[in-house]
C-alpha cells in the first residue's frame, strides 16, 4: 500500500537523506520542502510522478498555510509528516545574541508547531499516521556554549510528549527522534555561532570555533540515521523516542539517571509541600 511522506527541510542534513531514500522506494509517494526550489533539485532523477516538491519557510505562517493546501491537493492523505526543519545556534548563554535566539525559536519550536497544525485535521480525519518531530540528543542532555538550541529541543520533546498524549485515542503516533552528532552541514551553514568574548568563557572558545568540524568529524552516518527513521515509522511498534548514536544513548541515559536519583534524593522535601 502506497503511503505519503512530507518531510520539510530537505534541503540538506537528515531531510535531504530521508528524502533520497524514501524517493526510492516504490510504495512510497514524498513530498518534499525547502526554501528554494533548485535546493531540490537532486530528487528529478527518481521523480517519475511520485514526488511533490513544495517551497516553505516554516518561520511563516502563511507560508505554511500555502504549503499545506499544495500537499493535500497532491495528496488527499499524509500519512507520515516529519518535522525536520532546524537551525543550531552556539554561543554561552549570557553572550547569546537573543535576535538570533528567537529566530531559532521561530524555526525550532514554532514553526514545527505550525506545520503540524496545518495537518491536524488531515491526520484526525483519517485517525491514523505518524508526526515524526526531529529533536536532538541535546534533549536528553546539554553541552556548554548549545543552551539555547538544547532549550529549543526540550521544548520539542515537552510538546510531542503532550500531543502523543493527545493523539493516541485517535489511532495517531507522535516519533521524537533524538540524533547525536552527524556528518551533515548543520553544524556548519544551518547554524550561527557566536565565539565567546568574556574572558570567564574562554574555555569554551575551541568549542565553538570547531563546530563546524562536525560536517565531516562527527560519528553519526546520515545515511543510518535516515534509515533507522524510516524503519522505526514502518515498525508496527513505532516507539516514543528514538536516541541515536552513542552520545544520545549514554549521554541521556547517564543524564535521566542523574535526575531520577535527584529527585528521590529529596522526596521528603517534595511530599511535604502538599496539605
Amino acid at each position: 500500500m502506497t503511503k505519503t511522506w512530507m518531510v520539510t527541510g530537505t534541503s540538506s542534513g537528515f531531510g535531504k537523506e530521508l528524502a533520497l531514500q524514501l524517493a526510492q522506494k516504490d510504495d512510497v509517494q514524498l513530498i518534499a520542502t525547502a526554501r528554494k526550489k533548485s535546493d531540490l533539485d537532486y530528487l528529478d532523477q527518481y521523480n517519475h510522478g511520485q514526488i511533490k516538491k513544495v517551497l516553505v519557510d516554516v518561520s511563516k505562517p502563511e507560508e505554511i498555510k500555502s504549503a499545506a493546501r499544495e500537499a493535500l491537493a497532491f495528496s488527499k492523505q499524509i500519512d507520515v509528516l516529519v518535522n525536520n526543519a532546524g537551525l543550531g545556534y552556539f554561543s554561552t548563554i549570557e553572550e547569546s545574541d537573543m535576535a538570533a535566539v528567537r529566530y531559532m525559536f521561530e524555526v525550532n519550536v514554532f514553526g514545527l508547531a505550525e506545520v503540524t497544525k496545518a495537518f491536524l485535521p488531515q491526520f484526525r480525519q483519517h485517525k491514523s499516521g505518524t508526526i515524526v518531530n526531529i529533536s536532538s540528543a541535546l534533549a536528553l542532555t546539554t553541552l556548554p556554549t548549545m543552551g539555547f538550541y538544547s532549550a529549543t529541543k526540550y521544548a520539542v520533546e515537552g510538546y510531542s510528549d503532550t500531543l502523543r498524549k493527545e493523539l493516541a485515542p485517535l489511532g495517531i503516533k507522535v516519533l521524537a527522534v533524538e540524533p547525536s552528532g552527524a556528518r551533515t552541514n548543520w553544524s556548519g551553514a544551518s547554524s550561527q555561532k557566536q565565539v565567546p568574548q568574556i574572558a570567564d568563557y574562554a574555555g569554551y572558545q575551541q568549542m565553538v570555533e570547531t563546530m563546524d568540524e562536525g560536517v565531516t568529524k562527527s560519528p553519526g552516518d546520515p545515511k543510518l540515521i535516515a534509515k533507522a527513521i524510516i524503519d522505526a515509522v514502518e515498525s508496527p511498534d513505532t516507539p516514543a523516542h528514538l536516541p541515536l548514536g552513542e552520545f544520545a544513548y549514554n549521554g541521556g541515559l547517564e543524564n535521566l539517571q542523574g535526575l531520577v536519583k535527584e529527585i528521590e534524593s529529596h522526596k521528603d522535601i517534595s511530599l511535604s509541600t502538599d496539605d
